[in-house]
């Protein structure tokens, strides 16, 4: 743009309005048209307005636009709007009235030999969201509302609400639209937009949820017509015989898919045969780009949805069930469409060539996991469960070369919570990586390497999934931790010397604990046209291309390696940075609505006054208590030393380690104890435990122990002081791990 390249020129003043008209050689009658250009480049955060009005370069003040990411502590990270360029860590105090996923304007605090990247958010450019749900309450002289989400302030002014269909009470969600927010000092000012209800009524909880993620309910009516049509076209639920011409027909093949038990949307399938020395596997993967038409009504909600999002109670799916669930899905004993990749492996499992093509198949069996993994483990009764057992063989030799390659074990147990009919938790069940899930996931690698490879090769605009190196800093600090625990611990930047010690931490007590301190100093995996590799897999080649139902970047896949019409590289990026916005939106949002469940769950227990006892790790341990993994609850929390009843408990910062004054118990990290539910904080997010008391024992006042958490009171009487919002500790584990989103 002719006033980028102005305003960069060395020999550039910075200069107001009718001068940069005069410099551009514009008319003064174009002088609004000028305003808008400069008020769009400012914006985006690419020229900033200086004292003077005069405008300069952002980067030529050390300025730098990008998102910001705020963690639950507080903390700020920003990821630069240019490619390839690190995040920007941003300390709590320097995050000014950003809120998480905001678009920011950061200065960058240049110091010599610094490594690192940090500096301070000196403009909003574009907030992300300006409406949330929270609690609302009632102080002496304000009514506020306290967001749910404790990245955000820890509360919102408002006024009496009106026109919002039924009265709140003090207690009820509500959703609040923030109106005002001038500095860090002073809380925000909203107005109540919706009441939700009481938070204990029926429903209201995962409502919240919905709205505080900004999750669709419904499909708008059009992309319902246009899926529907695409239905009623096809009377048999199945392609015509015209969409099957031309493609490699695989219907005599003994094809499988291999899915959880609840699972609608098959969207990948599997078939193998040995052929002399050799094996020839085929990947199915839903030919979804035959039915969804770039910028199409279905295109576009797809788009803006990119991917589905899978909820305690429900799916939010990408596409309509007409679609998702039934003509895409690979249902068996039907027709369907495919988009296939063909391998050829040596009886050792290597890759030993690969083609891409067309197909349509007819699914032999639908297997859920639990079904595969029973049949793994005896005789096979049939040829389809021969396959199956061949299936499994071979995946296992490329599990193993995978790993002999450099990929690391990162894989941690699952829980999947089942709900009555009243939305209440009814059981939560433990769900292992064994060798059924192991087998489709091999042959998923497989896949996506290949096309990333297939893509590379052919130089098409496309969108990779990327997961790129932890720094060097983070990983010198974990090992820093791992050795203050008298573990080896060999230099983490090489490959080899981090699977030696995840090998190793397998094998020891206080090994899950460091485990998860690992997946902590990693980078997030996220969607880039730059194909930067996957560190946690040890592939330098790596996309995303089977689940084209539920991810819109897979979509863009199947078009980028079959369609003639290449996509631009500019829209590439658009479609790569809204995608991993979604995705963390939905990550998120599952993480919440197990986490309200749970909340629920354990409130229950104290209510009753029968809580349950639960096997916990001690992860961390501070001079206020420490923190322990809760397997068996998906969550993680704190043990307050004031909840601990048998004895009066000391902090030895040298050793991380608290003691009793008489017994003389010792608790570290690594430590496995006994809990029960202590607090439940649903508005803070904070689950505290305590030890299983001994019988006998005296029970100490909750809260003896607690400092004050209040805020430090406003400078102006007339508005109401920022309350001081404390990092909460009751966190989803899965939250700090790479769950399945490789």
């Amino acid at each position: 743009m002719k006033i980028l390249k102005l305003l960069g020129s060395e020999d550039y003043i910075p200069s107001n309005v009718p001068e940069l008209l005069s410099q551009l050689g514009m008319k003064p009658n174009q002088q609004q048209v000028l305003q808008s250009l400069l008020k769009t480049l400012e914006k985006q955060g690419k020229i900033v307005r200086t004292k003077g009005n005069r405008y300069i370069v952002a980067k030529e003040a050390d300025l730098v636009p990008g998102v910001i990411q705020i963690t639950r502590g507080g903390r700020g990270f920003v990821q630069p709007d240019e490619a390839g360029v690190t995040e920007i860590g941003i300390s709590e105090s320097n995050t000014g009235t950003a809120m998480h996923g905001d678009r920011v304007l950061v200065r960058l605090d240049v110091r010599p030999g610094q490594q690192d990247k940090i500096g301070s958010v000196v403009r909003v450019l574009e907030r992300k969201r300006t409406q949330f749900v929270g609690t609302l309450q009632r102080s002496k002289q304000f009514l506020h509302v306290t967001p749910d989400d404790p990245r955000l302030p820890a509360a919102i002014y408002v006024s009496e609400p009106r026109d919002v269909g039924r009265k709140p009470n003090v207690g009820d969600k509500v959703v609040v639209e923030i109106t005002q927010w001038e500095s860090k000092q002073t809380a925000p000012e909203g107005e109540i937009i919706e009441v939700l209800g009481p938070p204990d009524e029926e429903g209201v909880d995962m409502l919240s949820v919905l709205r505080h993620y900004d999750l669709p309910l419904h499909f708008p009516k059009n992309v319902l017509h246009e899926a529907q049509t695409i239905a009623k076209s096809r009377p048999d639920n199945q392609p015509s015989a015209q969409e099957c011409a031309g493609r490699v027909d695989c219907r005599p093949h003994n094809v499988i898919t291999i899915d959880p038990d609840d699972a609608k949307d098959f969207d990948d399938a599997i078939c193998i045969q040995k052929h002399g020395d050799q094996w020839h596997l085929w990947v199915h993967i839903a030919d979804v780009s035959h039915y969804v038409m770039p910028n199409s009504a279905l295109d576009i909600e797809a788009k803006k949805r990119g991917n589905s999002t899978y909820l305690v109670d429900r799916v939010i799916p990408m596409l309509p069930e007409a679609l998702s669930n039934e003509l895409c899905s690979l249902k068996p004993n039907v027709d369907r469409l495919t988009k296939c990749v063909e391998f050829v492996l040596s009886k050792e499992g290597h890759v030993v060539s690969s083609k891409f093509y067309a197909a349509v198949i007819r699914s032999k069996r639908r297997f859920t996991y639990k079904e595969a993994f029973a049949a793994i483990q005896v005789p096979p009764n049939n040829e389809t469960e021969q396959m199956l057992h061949d299936a499994h063989a071979m995946a296992q030799k490329v599990r193993r070369l995978r790993f002999k390659n450099g990929s690391l074990d990162l894989d941690f147990p699952e829980n999947k919570i089942r709900l009555d009919e009243h939305g209440k938790v009814l059981r939560i069940e433990r769900i292992e990586n064994d060798v059924s899930h192991q087998l489709i996931e091999e042959y998923m690698l497989l896949a996506n390497e290949a096309v990333a490879g297939r893509l590379m090769g052919l130089d098409r605009p496309s969108v990779y999934r990327v997961h790129e190196s932890p720094k060097e800093k983070r990983l010198n600090d974990y090992r820093e931790d791992v050795l203050s625990h008298r573990v080896p611990c060999g230099n983490l930047t090489h490959r080899p010397e981090v699977q030696k010690l995840l090998s190793r931490l397998g094998d020891l007590p206080i090994g899950p604990a460091l485990k998860i301190g690992f997946l902590r100093s990693m980078m997030r995996a996220r969607y880039a046209v730059e194909p930067l590799g996957h560190y946690g897999l040890a592939k330098t080649k790596y996309t995303h291309f089977t689940s084209p139902i539920r991810r819109y970047a897979d979509l863009v896949v199947h078009r980028s390696l079959f369609d003639k019409v290449e996509l631009q590289v500019g829209i590439a990026k658009q479609i790569a940075d809204h995608i991993s916005t979604t995705e963390k939106n939905s990550a998120d949002a599952e993480r919440d609505s197990k986490e309200v469940k749970l909340y629920a769950y354990l409130r229950a227990q104290l209510v009753s006054k029968k809580p349950q006892p639960y096997v916990a790790l001690v992860t961390d341990v501070r001079n206020f208590g420490f923190f322990v993994d809760v397997p068996d609850l998906g969550l993680s929390g704190g043990v307050p030393l004031s909840s601990i009843q048998d004895d009066f408990y000391v902090f030895d910062p040298s050793t991380r380690q608290v003691t009793g004054r008489h017994t003389r118990k010792v608790i570290s990290i690594g430590d496995n104890i006994v809990v029960q539910i202590y607090k439940v904080d649903s508005i803070k997010k904070q689950v505290d435990f305590m030890p299983v008391p001994q019988r006998g024992k005296p029970t100490r006042s909750e809260d003896s122990e607690r400092p004050n958490r209040r805020g430090p009171q406003s400078r102006d009487p007339k508005r109401p002081a920022a309350p001081q919002r404390k990092p909460g500790h009751g966190h989803k584990r899965a939250s700090q791990q790479p769950k399945k989103r490789r």
